[in-house]
């Protein structure tokens, strides 16, 4: 697994200057041409936000200066380079309270392109998504995480290109989604630069010609943790120890030719359900558990993915509840996921639902999120068993205390088995619009 020559790969964030950076004034630390275009980029990001939102219908230039801050010139500008660039266009006009009426705009969604794929223990998912987040292009393997860096990097790079090359075909078959043929919508990498996105994002050198897909922003990959998601290398992946500090990130990216962003699978999940317009998107909190080789959650707060200082955070399995319980592959003994899945295996859907419960109890305790949401695929095969089992734990807790309002609730989370690599392309596509990725 050695030898994987490094490259310099940009997160999203760093890329669409919507990060901490954005904020700064012109007159902070740091070049000023530079903070400048990070203002620019976050104000059109904001911009591109609303159009996204406002979906078909459209809106006007006068309500995205209202609900942006900006000026009505500030707004227009930004527009006309959307629209240049292919990413906005008219969607009609609205009568108006006074005046000629309104033109209303409205998101380009096949002008840009987003691959997301979910790495798991036992299975590959690749996802292509628009800028609406719909998907048009899907592939689903089996793939064994233990069978060496290069087995696992050519299998991803191959359904990467599989699902790609359909793109480039105008053959991009999915449910609900449309797929841009060359030529069509006629925005190249520079289009999605200009607006805040990733430059450099044409053919993926290595893997096949594909002509025509400028359109494509980048690649996210969601695998199970620890991993390190600033600099993209995992950590000690539980029962695989092979893959402690390989650079994935960067290994992918050489052989891609394209952006690439790595994060453990709870937080793409979690990032995909946030941007989606689930709980916890407008400032609230959530907790996304996947059940299903693993055990993990994914935590929005405050409408933002957290993380943690290290990008820790989140490691929701491994949380001790019986102390001389049966040994898990962490080292630990007693951990939430040695016994959840040690019920799963005994097929006693009840007490592995009991566990997660507990589990769930202790992390909305510790910070008083608003809702729990369940996925993966264990959950997905008795999704009815585990939301009432989770929440009659949460229930009996919340009584014995007397929480004020009652149990938090629990649901399924949406989007089924495609959370993850759905999510994982909102790595790319979050920041494009605005969106906190933590």
């Amino acid at each position: 697994m050695g030898g994987v020559k490094r490259v310099s790969t940009a997160t999203a964030a760093d890329a669409t200057g919507t990060g901490t950076g954005a904020a700064r004034s012109p007159g902070s630390a740091g070049a000023a041409g530079a903070n400048l275009e990070m203002l620019r980029s976050h104000n059109a990001a904001l911009v591109l936000g609303l159009l996204r939102d406002a979906g078909g219908e459209g809106i006007s230039r006068l309500e995205l200066a209202e609900r942006t801050g900006l000026t009505p010139q500030a707004v227009s500008k930004i527009t006309a380079r959307l629209r240049e660039q292919g990413l906005a266009a008219e969607a009609g006009r609205r009568a108006s309270t006074g005046g000629k009426p309104r033109t209303v705009l409205r998101l380009v969604p096949e002008a840009g392109h987003a691959v997301g794929v979910h790495l798991d223990r036992d299975e590959l998912r690749v996802v292509l998504v628009d800028l609406d987040g719909a998907v048009v292009g899907e592939r689903c393997e089996e793939l064994d995480l233990g069978a060496g860096a290069e087995a696992v990097l050519g299998a991803v790079c191959g359904a990467v290109r599989g699902v790609v090359e359909r793109l480039g075909r105008g053959t991009g078959a999915a449910e609900g989604g449309s797929a841009a043929t060359e030529g069509g919508a006629g925005t190249g990498s520079g289009a999605l630069a200009g607006s805040g996105g990733l430059s450099g994002v044409g053919a993926l050198a290595g893997v096949g010609s594909l002509v025509g897909l400028g359109s494509l922003v980048g690649v996210g990959v969601a695998l199970p943790g620890p991993l390190d998601h600033a600099h993209g290398v995992l950590h000690r992946v539980t029962g695989f120890p092979e893959w402690d500090g390989f650079p994935l990130r960067d290994a992918l990216a050489e052989r891609l030719g394209v952006p690439v962003v790595v994060d453990k699978d709870t937080n793409a999940a979690a990032l995909g359900l946030a941007a989606g317009g689930e709980e916890g998107a407008a400032g609230g909190s959530f907790a996304y558990l996947h059940l299903g080789t693993g055990l993990g959650a994914g935590l929005v707060i405050g409408g933002t993915v957290h993380r943690g200082a290290r990008t820790g955070a989140g490691e929701f399995g491994h949380q001790v509840i019986q102390l001389d319980g049966p040994l898990c592959e962490c080292g630990n003994r007693g951990c939430v996921e040695v016994l959840c899945l040690g019920a799963v295996a005994r097929g006693d859907v009840a007490e592995a639902a009991r566990v997660l419960g507990v589990a769930a109890g202790n992390l909305v305790g510790l910070l008083d999120i608003d809702v729990v949401l369940l996925g993966g695929r264990t959950v997905a095969g008795a999704p009815e068993a585990y939301v009432r089992g989770v929440g009659d734990v949460l229930g009996a807790r919340a009584r014995r205390e007397g929480v004020r309002g009652g149990a938090v609730p629990v649901r399924v989370a949406p989007r089924g088995e495609r959370v993850v690599a759905e999510g994982a392309a909102q790595l790319l596509l979050a920041p494009l619009f605005g969106r906190g990725v933590g």
